[in-house]
């Protein structure tokens, strides 16, 4: 499947809140961009081995941009801090996607919570559960409340919007929407690993979609070696206890596309033909691992001794 990928300006830049940056992105030629429902991401190429995921937050109706949201994270990797301090208006940056691993099923009712910078993606859900009809409220919290941002555009929705910040109220008090959920509900999650691991713990799974910016804290499992054969090439590569799948498939020079390699953007997504996946990710469903149909090769195994891939 081809990916669309351009070069994209800054069309406007604005405050958020305290440390969050929103940049609102088109196409130079104003040509329309692919479009995109509410739980999509891109990825951003800020420079070489410099790439992040962001969440498009804007409205999926509008074709003419795509908006983002940045939280500056001082001691983070870089990507934040290029881009609050780098993408200044008019700016070019090459942006790739969409892609969408958090997709808003339909239901008839939603609770949906959010920490920090997790509000992103879950912007365009409420207004698409607002146009749906559904019943719905979001819990959102921050550090301070100058830090948690789009409380303005939250403002419509009156009191099914809940804002806590943390330094007023302490953690979010999950129990008030998540204990006797009503037949049909579906909980969206979205922030920091901690908030995430919370909710996990006293929500039903069947009943909750997670995204996660960082990988899920894992046991650490057996790297044994085996095989991946390589079904569009023909080419059989060998996967070394210390060596990921995707750096092996890359060394015998296969073209894959990748980004995080810690198994949370879902770029590297590939087809499984055969074999059993030793799945390592933090993106796909309890249930879309079990089926075993595809893998983040960035992050995950085999389960035996081969895989056969879509490659």
């Amino acid at each position: 499947m081809t990916v669309y990928e351009a070069e994209l300006v800054v069309d406007r830049r604005e405050s958020a809140a305290d440390g969050v940056l929103a940049l609102t992105l088109r196409h130079p030629l104003g040509e329309d961009l692919p479009a995109w429902e509410p739980g999509a991401h891109v990825d951003v190429v800020l420079g070489p081995e410099l790439e992040r995921q962001y969440s498009l937050c804007g409205d999926p109706a509008d074709r003419s941009v795509w908006r983002i949201a940045v939280l500056r994270e001082p001691a983070g990797r870089g990507g934040s801090t290029h881009v609050h301090e780098q993408l200044r208006q008019g700016a070019k940056v090459r942006v790739r996607g969409p892609r969408n691993h958090f997709r808003l099923e339909s239901a008839p009712r939603y609770r949906f919570v959010a920490g920090g910078i997790g509000i992103t993606p879950i912007l365009p859900m409420l207004a698409a559960a607002e146009a749906a009809g559904a019943e719905w409220t979001l819990l959102y919290g921050g550090r301070t409340r100058n830090s948690i941002a789009f409380t303005e555009e939250l403002g419509r929705y009156g009191e099914r919007v809940t804002v806590s910040p943390q330094d007023e109220n302490g953690l979010l008090d999950l129990g008030s929407v998540l204990d006797d959920l009503p037949e049909g509900t579906l909980v969206y999650c979205c922030g920091p690993g901690p908030l995430l691991d919370a909710v996990e713990e006293r929500c039903p799974a069947e009943r909750l979609r997670v995204e996660r910016f960082s990988p899920r804290a894992r046991e650490a499992g057996e790297n044994g070696e085996f095989e991946v054969e390589l079904a569009q090439s023909g080419r059989t590569v060998r996967v070394a206890p210390d060596v990921s799948v995707l750096d092996a498939v890359r060394a015998a020079g296969v073209e894959v596309l990748f980004s995080c390699t810690e198994g949370t953007c879902g770029t590297c997504e590939t087809d499984v033909l055969d074999g059993t996946p030793d799945h390592r990710d933090s993106v796909l469903s309890a249930e879309e691992q079990q089926s075993g149909e595809t893998m983040m090769i960035c992050v995950s195994r085999c389960r035996g001794k081969k895989l056969v891939l879509d490659l």
